[in-house]
């Protein structure tokens, strides 16, 4: 049965403001966060650091969020800045905790505003989509960890995909979770650094993890997150 309009308009609320926040943020904010911005501040932010540390991480959190929250192109970023200013621990946790919680609420806020419509719309279809949709359902354990560890997707569109195909919420969370902690680690780890690269007026390798060293573990990881799906037939004979 059809949602009354007004009830229907209130669920897609949260994904309306949403996308009109982060077109705001596209225009006005894009250029703004940048390592640039970083480097200037740095000594003020490690002061303040210093000096109020758990407002510091508070601050840092809510300005994480916003950045995952808007889709802004600056999320490595971040996660390095929480290396910098926290040290491995807590920054690793901190841009652990933060990153997954801005991929929920993004989560729900499609699924609220689109998911069971589109995803009624799936179920009723024939064809690829519908078959893409009942494979990924069947296996999204191994899909959602390993589409977190591979960098070939953006982060918002693995959100986008979860809730549109109507992946269960509990999965979502906790597959996010782990499926980031390898990227999030090295990216905090290289974070930890900044100070030394600021130092030698140089640009921070954003593209660290795509190097064979790095890149190689990740590949490993992903086929070991996938063997569930190789071997589930076998399984079953």
């Amino acid at each position: 049965m059809p949602l009354p309009v007004k009830y229907a308009l209130y669920r897609r609320l949260p994904l309306v403001l949403l996308v009109v926040a982060t077109l705001f943020a596209a225009v006005f904010l894009r250029d703004q966060i940048n390592f640039e911005t970083l480097r200037e501040h740095r000594e003020a932010l490690l002061a303040f650091r210093d000096r109020y540390y758990v407002w510091t991480m508070l601050a840092f959190v809510l300005a994480y969020l916003s950045i995952i929250l808007l889709s802004l192109p600056a999320a490595v970023m971040a996660t390095m800045t929480g290396g910098f200013l926290f040290g491995l621990f807590p920054g690793m946790f901190l841009n652990l905790f933060t990153a997954t919680t801005g991929a929920i609420l993004i989560f729900l806020a499609i699924r609220l505003g689109l998911g069971d419509g589109l995803r009624r719309r799936i179920d009723a279809s024939d064809g690829r989509v519908r078959a893409v949709a009942d494979a990924l359902r069947e296996n999204e354990v191994p899909v959602l960890i390993a589409m977190r560890l591979m960098p070939i997707l953006p982060f918002f569109m693995v959100n986008l995909l979860a809730a549109l195909f109507g992946v269960s919420p509990f999965r979502f969370a906790w597959t996010t979770f782990v499926g980031i902690i390898p990227g999030g680690f090295v990216y905090t780890w290289v974070g930890v650094g900044l100070g030394e690269v600021f130092a030698r007026d140089q640009t921070p390798d954003v593209g660290i993890i795509f190097e064979p060293h790095i890149l190689g573990p990740l590949l490993g990881l992903t086929i070991l997150a996938l063997l569930p799906i190789v071997l589930r037939p076998y399984l079953r004979t």
